[in-house]
């Protein structure tokens, strides 16, 4: 047996490994952001190192999953997001790189006051603390949350689906066995469960588990906030949307349509219905619709759609179709009056994903900016940019379609939080209260801020922060 398999943590409970974590969390966030990078760089190098192993793991996988497909137990597009290649690994090791490039999240000032003469209030970024991440079938997910909750100072405790469960468990293997040189970091910095029952556990432990990040379907999502005591951040389905306006350039509209459906259309950023204005649909949509089926994808059209394309054999679209995330090479049409009925179908069933408006006509795209209700809103682009790499974030946790805390394609911000640091000396609330001292309320300047003291380490333990912010579904 290799070293790579031999560097596993001893079996322990659910209960004793969240622990764990905690203990660990505390460790990670005063750990400095040289020896965070330089961990971080390490594992993405053992990423390469042992792609061998990655790939003949996920080869295991991808053979059992094609064999659920074949029996009906599992989607062709699940087993799609399943499959890595040697590019894939790359992408895995680049991306831990970056996140390492990336500034350091923990210990940046927000806002600095001075309450009164010798008493200054800091706000500053710090670590949520130990983060449960329960995702389905995608490989990548271990190393880009492995990689953000490391920098962000956080554990984390992965739980991934049993369909990838070989190539889970090498890539955590690796993980580990690339941080274990590195005395600092705690073992239990990454943990990954292995049953369903492991799971119903975990989501009772709101004492250690600070948030739950659910990565998969609609109905998956319901089922981890419903059975969690744990706060939980994530988004439930994709229904995205790219609306065509009569002031669209034909050739944009038809690339950021195409790409936006066909590029990768088992991601929850892919566009499952495209709005047309009725002006231009009759030179838009018989270009458009052809190069659909050449592509291989299945049309489902509105009565106006149909009518207009009687030759192309479509589809009727049913009203399950507006609010059906397809996942797959299937897009629904609708021709619309105007670009407020193209917002009020977004509005009535879309997920507040991404939506994406084609138009030539800046006061038109401004409109559907400002008033569309999504995480990302997009003017003359696909859909398919909304992704933590592809925005700058070196890689994400997941799409975030909640208002509270952190809303779109979720990287370091999304996993940290901030803390108050009140520094006195010796004042009391009772001197304000009775009107012998009163606040300045003055923000510090520069150079006030210079001469902070530094803060020796508490003899007493400190005291777990609680989070501030209540529960987020995202649906």
């Amino acid at each position: 047996m290799s070293r790579l398999f031999q560097n596993q943590p001893e079996p322990c409970s659910v209960s004793e490994l969240a622990r764990r974590a905690r203990a660990a969390a505390r460790n990670l966030a005063v750990l400095s952001v040289e020896r965070r990078n330089a961990a971080l760089r390490a594992a993405a190098h053992a990423i390469k190192q042992h792609q061998l192993e990655i790939l003949v793991a996920n080869q295991r996988d991808c053979h059992d999953a094609s064999r659920a497909v074949a029996a009906g137990h599992l989607s062709a597009s699940l087993l799609k997001r399943l499959q890595t290649d040697e590019q894939g690994i790359e992408a895995m090791s680049r991306c831990v790189r970056e996140v390492a490039e990336l500034p350091d999240p923990l210990g940046q000032r927000l806002a600095a006051t001075e309450l009164d003469e010798d008493l200054r209030l800091y706000k500053e970024t710090c670590p949520i603390g130990v983060i449960g991440i329960i995702f389905e079938a995608r490989p990548e997910v271990i190393p880009q949350v492995a990689a953000l909750a490391l920098k962000s100072g956080n554990a984390v405790i992965l739980k991934g689906g049993s369909e990838a469960a070989h190539t889970n468990h090498v890539l955590a293997s690796i993980w580990r066995d690339a941080l274990s040189h590195f005395l600092d970091i705690p073992a239990a910095a990454i943990s990954l469960l292995h049953s369903r029952e492991d799971v119903a556990q975990l989501l009772n432990m709101d004492k250690e588990v600070d948030l739950i990040i659910p990565r998969g379907s609609q109905k998956f999502v319901h089922y981890i906030a419903q059975n969690s005591r744990i706060p939980v951040l994530g988004h439930g389905e994709g229904i995205c949307h790219v609306y065509v306006d009569v002031a669209a350039d034909l050739q944009k509209a038809l690339d950021v349509a195409f790409d936006s459906k066909v590029d990768y259309p088992a991601a929850c950023n892919a566009m499952e219905t495209l709005l047309v204005h009725e002006q231009i649909a009759t030179r838009f949509l018989p270009v458009m619709v052809s190069r659909f089926i050449s592509a291989g994808v299945e049309v489902r059209g509105c009565p106006e759609t149909l009518t207009l394309l009687p030759e192309s054999n479509l589809k009727a679209a049913a009203e399950a179709d507006w609010s059906t995330e397809y996942s797959d090479l299937v897009v629904s049409i609708k021709i619309v009056k105007s670009t407020d009925e193209a917002i009020e179908h977004i509005d009535s069933y879309g997920s507040r994903h991404t939506e994406s408006i084609v138009t030539e006509d800046q006061t038109m795209a401004s409109y559907f900016l400002e008033r569309v209700d999504a995480a990302g809103v997009y003017h003359n682009a696909s859909t398919r940019f909304a992704d933590g790499y592809r925005y700058g974030l070196g890689a994400e946790l997941g799409i975030s379609t909640s208002k509270l805390h952190a809303r779109g394609p979720m990287g370091l911000d999304g996993l940290t939080t901030y803390k108050y640091k009140l520094l006195g000396d010796g004042q009391t609330v009772a001197s304000y209260k009775s009107g012998k001292r009163t606040f300045t309320h003055r923000p510090v300047t520069d150079k006030v801020e210079e001469e902070k003291p530094t803060q020796a380490k508490p003899a007493e333990k400190e005291q777990r922060p609680r989070l501030s912010w209540s529960i987020s579904i995202l649906l």
